[in-house]
This record gives C-alpha cells, sequence and structure tokens, in this order.
C-alpha cells in the first residue's frame, strides 16, 4: 500500500475515534467516558485504540485542534486587517461559520464547562477568545463599547444553545443571532470612531 493511502486511512481511523469519542463525551460525559468504552463503540481493540490516542484528553485535544483550525485562521487573519467595521463584521461572520461547523464540539463544552475548564483545551479556548477579543476591540475604546465586543461573541455562543430549543429553521435563528452580534460590533466601532474624532 502507498504511504499516501496509508496515511489517509489512518487519519480516517483517526477521525472515527474523534467522532465516536465526542458522541460518547456528550451522551455520557467525558469523566464518565471511558477508553475501553471507546474502544468498544469502535469494536476495536483498546490496543488499536492506544495506538492513535494515549488518553481522552488527547483525543479532546485532537478534536478541538482539528474543529478550531478556522478559529485559528480568522484570528491570523485579522491580525492582519485594517482595523475597519468591514473587518470586525467580518470576523463575527467567519466566527459564526465556525461556530457551526463546530457545533457538537461547543455545546460539549458549553456541557462540560467544569471538565473543560480542567483539561488544556479550556486554556487553549481562553487563548483563542482573548484573539478575537483583540481583533474586534479598538484600543481607544472605552469600557462599554470593550463589552459590546465581548457581547458580540458570547451571543454567538447563545445562539447557538439557547435557540436550539425554539422552533423555527435553524438558518433564520443563526442569521437573527449573527445580526444581534454584528449590531454589538457596529455599535462599538461607531462610539470608538466618535471619541477618536477631534472636536471641531
Amino acid at each position: 500500500m502507498d504511504g499516501t493511502k496509508q496515511q489517509r486511512r489512518r487519519g480516517d481511523t483517526r477521525q472515527r475515534i474523534q467522532d465516536v469519542a465526542l458522541g460518547l463525551f456528550a451522551e455520557q460525559g467525558y469523566e464518565k467516558t471511558s477508553l475501553r468504552e471507546i474502544a468498544e463503540r469502535l469494536d476495536v481493540t483498546k490496543a488499536a485504540l492506544y495506538y492513535h490516542f494515549k488518553t481522552k484528553e488527547e483525543i479532546l485535544v485532537g478534536i478541538f485542534e482539528d474543529l478550531s483550525r478556522p478559529m485559528e485562521d480568522l484570528i491570523a487573519w485579522a491580525r492582519e486587517q485594517p482595523h475597519t467595521l468591514e473587518t470586525k463584521q467580518e470576523i463575527i461572520r467567519r466566527y459564526s461559520e465556525a461556530l457551526a461547523g463546530a457545533a457538537p464540539l461547543f455545546r460539549f463544552m458549553q456541557e462540560n464547562q467544569a471538565t473543560v475548564r480542567d483539561l488544556r483545551i479550556g486554556e487553549m479556548f481562553k487563548t483563542r477568545m482573548l484573539g478575537l477579543r483583540d481583533s474586534l476591540i479598538d484600543p481607544e475604546a472605552d469600557l462599554v463599547d470593550q463589552v459590546r465586543c465581548v457581547s458580540a461573541l458570547f451571543t454567538l455562543h447563545a445562539g447557538m444553545f439557547v435557540l436550539s430549543d425554539l422552533e423555527g429553521d435553524p438558518e433564520e435563528q443563526r442569521a437573527a443571532v449573527l445580526e444581534v452580534a454584528t449590531d454589538l460590533v457596529t455599535q462599538a466601532h461607531r462610539g470608538s470612531a466618535g471619541r477618536a474624532a477631534p472636536a471641531p
């Protein structure tokens, strides 16, 4: 078998392990899920699972790194952009898409906050959130506008969980949440721009 095919098959196995593990973590909690249960659900030996991941935390870190890559890319992109309203609105739009693409992971993180806080992914997530925050907040922003920018990010998070119980089209709900988050960033930007303008 050529190296590329072998690597792809190994990648598919890793992906399967991550998908099954995340399902079990969400279903019964991270603490109550064992490597043995993950292996059984996959119908593989614990040794086969151990070949790819030595611990549950390694599985979770792998899931987080894979699903949060768009977030990392967004932060890197934002650092290269001018601090304009259009850039901030684009950050919010792209972050909304990233959250939608990683919904199972973020749902798990929301439902297992105490566990996540104690694991490496808690610190990794915090670092990424601070990167996003810094890309939205103008250096001269007052406290109210800083809170608006941070609230825009958390509006996207809250919308993902709170609205999932409401009836209606999920895409319409996501669009409504995105509109509110964009409005918050727009208000914050206009507030900062108004303060930065020289007096007549």
